[in-house]
């Protein structure tokens, strides 16, 4: 399928999908969006209620590796250990990742090493890209994921419900539901009554929470702590 660099309102960039009429990221601010949805309502909120100085992170769809890159950023200004899964089916190629901005919009001091790096990391192998951050890329389906009682969260960042709707549906939910620890979390950008019914019917509790720009709402899902009565 045709893809192309394009520049949302925050000035990040992100790919587009021309066949789908899909971005990898919201056209309302790429960065803006992963700080609101990933870490304001999910990496901030998990550390806080659970009040944890570690924490596992599965991202599903890792994409651009924009949210690795800001996670990990936020892992060393807070000092959490971060060990973080990114799930990837067709990984970005590397012509279009040197087009992306994420490092000099982001400012840290190592920033553009560190993204170089998580995207010149060898697949299926953890690599410590700093003091408070560790990631294992794996080349996979969503579909095959197996982990069981395994991460406090999930970022869930797979392409939207118009375009891959198989993505959204209680199989899919119910292996996410399956690989959270009791009391863990998953954040997604979207809002979708289906989306929220079918997580509700693998066990989540759902919430509705102000999206970012551009978006009313999004969800957050947490697994209950007894959670063999939920479903």
């Amino acid at each position: 399928m045709k893809r192309h660099i394009i520049t949302t309102a925050d000035g990040s960039k992100t790919i587009q999908i021309d066949d789908w009429n899909e971005q990898y990221h919201s056209i309302h601010g790429a960065i803006q969006e992963a700080n609101h949805v990933f870490i304001k309502t999910g990496f901030e909120a998990v550390i806080s209620g659970l009040q944890l100085n570690s924490l596992s992170i599965l991202e599903i769809g890792f994409g651009t590796g924009l949210n690795a890159i800001i996670t990990l950023l936020k892992a060393e200004k807070e000092q959490v250990h971060v060990d973080y899964v990114g799930i990837e089916a067709y990984p970005v190629l590397t012509s279009e990742i040197s087009q992306l901005n994420y490092a000099e919009l982001l400012k840290g001091d190592s920033a553009e090493a560190q993204f170089k790096a998580i995207h010149t990391i060898s697949w299926e192998i953890k690599a410590s890209l700093s003091k408070f951050f560790q990631l294992t890329k794996q080349e996979k389906k969503f579909q095959d994921i197996t982990n069981i009682n395994q991460f406090h969260l999930i970022y869930f960042d797979a392409f939207g419900a118009r375009v891959q709707p198989e993505l959204w549906t209680e199989p899919i939910l119910e292996k996410m539901y399956n690989a959270l620890k009791p009391k863990g979390v998953l954040v997604t950008y979207s809002a979708k009554g289906s989306v929220r019914r079918a997580m509700q019917a693998v066990g989540f509790v759902v919430e509705r929470l102000p999206g970012p720009p551009g978006k009313r709402e999004m969800l957050r899902a947490t697994k209950p702590e007894t959670f063999n009565d939920a479903k």
